[in-house]
């Protein structure tokens, strides 16, 4: 073993097929892909860590700190296999989980169908009180309702309890109060309050997520606690800290009790890798394309920042349509998350077309050619019959997959349906879950304002190399960057995030009648919490704090965001507040309006540890064509036919060196496909950059 290293450091992403271990030893990186356990998650951790620290020559006890992203809170959600779950609530409002905002997710629809509440009616319970929107109780909270509602939460043997109450946003005190009465009877209970969870405005997105939270509390609890002492087991002795979505780092207590904040933080890793690979190359508009077993994430990230949000939708039940999924609100790395991974199973429908996802295989049973029980087509099925993949080498040789089950399985489910070879049938698969790929990749640039074709595609996962190329050519994007290490980017991506923390609170302001001595009041409160989550993990510097006030026209439905610089307001700060509310307006709709008064509805406070410097990649010059030493059969979508491609490993290519497609680049845990439309030439980091011929 090698004397103790100056800095090394764990990422883990644990996905739905695959659980993605990346260590960094002074910037030199080790890394491995294990499938996902679902029985026990912390098992295949165990396993990475341990394969990638002899890899790397070292102890366990070396390592110095595991930062750690999962999507097992997400899954959960969208599973429904929570804890058994009470909600309590304000008498009057039993049913806003149910009523939602009563918007039309699909307009035309007769039959529409809203997706069940996720606690029953018959777990929803309801106490006497009233605080309006100021934060003045109107009603006291009744003790006789409180102590009958506690009675029945002990009676009906509930694992975690939520309590959301009107208005808490303003005023947590009767939130408090009855958390305090179910404790005191039942103190190993699981509560959640809405007041600590998501103290913002709007009930239905609010109670929708402090039930959320408590609805996966107690497993996701009870898996960091088995998660820490496991680690500790094998001589993993150092601090293990959660990615949470907003792309910030916090400790493992703080995710223990705020594990919804957990529910997008795989996907949030990889934006922040896309983010830092595009501060290398001073890229400013750039679509982060990350494609892993289970799903697709595409994100935003322009001036080298990801987009981000105070609220999502977590398992859209409507052909991911916006509102029919379930509302989570809490700071997010904004993206559009489809169904479309390597283990998603294609099928035909009614209309006799091949459709793909949004179920997927996982990693048990599998897709068909794991030889793992899986029975059904894939998409990794339909790329290994197209040529994308090799059978022998496919995570190193780890998992050997086998043609015949994909030809198979394709040919039971799909050719025999509408008469397709299993050939064709692959190639309609492809086409399926690369046109929904593409697609969502449009309409998220659409909705917010930009022109897809204008921006630089980064892409990893374990299949987003496998596609990018194909999705380029039907976006129009004329260039793609396939990063070092891109089969494990997420967990890359944790070991490149700020330890970080955002406070949303709602309250409104009119700038007509500015009270900026309670203004300030409130931003050093917000203040004082983030800084209290991020400060034991900043080594060096002063924190970056960033403040966003969330402001509309008195009498509109809808906010936006808008940046603030300081937080110590006076006298004349409405006016300067409104000029910059103004400015932003006239951005997002073109021009401002006049004689209206305007508010200030919520408000952010994010501390951050800063990022480090990054060293610019200088560009490379084109150097001489590598000519492959092997070839294969490899089907070019767009034109229907086999072609044969090189075949390049990865770690034996150089700075400069070119490849023309087409042709596939392997490595470990993924392979870039190039179509012959494309050319890569490596850079001086070992990206692949890909640009049209």
């Amino acid at each position: 073993m090698s004397s103790t290293p100056r800095n090394c450091r764990v990422g883990v992403d644990i996905g739905g097929t695959f659980t993605d271990i990346a260590l960094d030893i002074d910037g030199t990186l080790h890394s491995t892909k294990i499938l996902t356990d679902y029985t026990a998650p912390e098992r295949a951790i165990l396993k990475g860590v341990k394969a990638v620290a002899d890899m790397a020559g070292i102890a366990l006890s070396e390592i110095g700190i595991l930062i750690h992203g999962t999507t097992l809170a997400t899954n959960a959600l969208i599973e429904r296999r929570g804890a058994k779950t009470a909600f309590v609530t304000t008498e009057g409002f039993r049913d806003v989980l149910e009523m939602r905002t009563e918007n039309r997710f699909e307009q035309y629809d007769l039959n529409i169908s809203l997706p069940p509440a996720l606690i029953a009616r018959a777990d929803r319970f309801v106490v006497r009180e009233r605080i309006d929107a100021a934060g003045k109780v109107l009603l006291d909270l009744d003790d006789a309702s409180v102590a009958a509602v506690v009675e029945k939460v002990a009676a009906g043997g509930y694992e975690s309890v939520a309590i959301g109450f009107i208005h808490a946003y303003a005023n947590g005190a009767h939130e408090i109060a009855v958390r305090d009465a179910i404790l005191k009877r039942l103190p190993g209970l699981s509560v959640s309050i809405s007041s600590e969870v998501s103290p913002q405005m709007r009930e239905f997105e609010r109670f929708n997520t402090v039930c959320a939270n408590a609805y996966v509390k107690p497993a996701i609890k009870s898996y960091l606690d088995r998660l820490v002492v496991s680690l500790k087991d094998i001589g993993v002795r150092c601090p293990v800290f959660m990615i949470h979505s907003g792309g910030g780092i916090v400790s493992v207590e703080s995710a223990s009790e705020f594990p919804v904040r957990l529910v997008e933080s795989g996907p949030a890793g990889g934006a922040i890798f896309a983010a830092d690979i595009a501060r290398q190359y001073g890229l400013d508009t750039v679509l982060s394309f990350d494609m892993g077993g289970t799903t697709a994430k595409i994100c935003l990230v322009e001036n080298q920042v990801p987009k981000t949000a105070k609220t999502f939708e977590v398992a859209r039940t409507y052909r991911f349509r916006k509102g029919s999924g379930m509302p989570i609100s809490i700071p997010v790395v904004e993206m559009v998350e489809i169904g479309a991974g390597g283990g998603s199973i294609a099928s035909v429908d009614a209309m006799r077309q091949i459709r793909v996802g949004p179920h997927s295989a996982a990693s048990e049973p599998g897709p068909a050619c794991y030889q793992r029980g899986g029975k059904n087509p894939t998409v990794t099925d339909a790329d290994l019959i197209l040529g994308k993949l090799d059978p022998a080498n496919f995570a190193g040789g780890a998992i050997p997959l086998s043609v015949e089950a994909s030809r198979q399985a394709m040919s039971d489910d799909i050719g025999a349906v509408i008469g397709l070879d299993p050939e064709a049938s692959a190639y309609g698969t492809c086409e399926m879950v690369d046109e929904n790929m593409a697609n969502a990749g449009r309409v998220h640039t659409v909705e917010n304002g930009k022109n897809i074709s204008d921006f630089t595609m980064i892409t990893f996962g374990g299949a987003g190399p496998l596609h990018a190329a194909r999705l380029c050519e039907k976006m129009g994007i004329s260039t793609f960057l396939v990063p070092p290490g891109a089969g494990v980017g997420s967990a890359i991506g944790f070991l490149k995030a700020p330890f970080g923390y955002e406070s949303v609170r709602s309250a409104v302001f009119s700038l007509s009648n500015f009270e900026y001595l309670e203004a300030n009041r409130l931003l050093q409160a917000m203040k004082a919490e983030a800084l209290g989550f991020v400060e034991g993990g900043l080594d060096t510097g002063s924190p970056v704090i960033e403040r966003t006030l969330f402001m509309r026209y008195t009498g509109q439905g809808w906010d936006i965001p808008v940046p603030l610089a300081g937080d110590n307001f006076d006298p004349a700060s409405a006016e300067t507040i409104a000029a910059l509310f103004e400015r932003e307006y006239e951005r997002f709709f073109g021009r401002a309006i006049e004689g209206l008064d305007i508010e200030i509805v919520s408000w952010s406070v994010k501390a951050s540890s800063p990022l480090p410097p990054v060293e610019r990649v200088a560009s490379v010059a084109e150097g001489n064509v590598v000519r492959p030493g092997k070839t294969r059969r490899l089907f070019e979508a767009s034109q229907g036919a086999y072609l044969e491609a090189g075949i390049h490993e990865r770690t034996g290519l150089k700075s400069g060196d070119v490849i023309k497609g087409p042709a596939v680049i392997v490595e470990r845990e993924t392979s870039t496909v190039l179509t012959s439309s494309f050319k890569a030439i490596v850079q001086h980091d070992g990206c692949l950059l890909a640009t049209r011929i």
